[in-house]
């Protein structure tokens, strides 16, 4: 883990918006929101590249859309 600002800064929205798909999740009973949100606020813990970070973000809402599609 970084100190640097945009580590930080990346790592608190990707957290967050986990943070409100696994509270939905919980809430509505979707397992697959609730798994994706634990996968986001997780995983900024081991990844140390912003880039990467952020670029893991589009991967996860799109395996979760398909989740959602398939009526999972």
């Amino acid at each position: 883990m970084s100190l640097d600002p945009s580590y930080l800064l990346a790592s608190l929205a990707v957290s967050g918006v986990g943070f409100v798909l696994f509270r939905f999740g919980r809430s509505q009973q979707r397992l697959s929101f609730a798994v994706t949100g634990l996968v986001m606020l997780v995983y900024p813990y081991f990844i140390t590249s912003v880039a990467w970070m952020l670029a893991v973000v589009p991967v996860l809402l799109l395996l979760l859309w398909l989740a959602t599609r398939l009526g999972i």
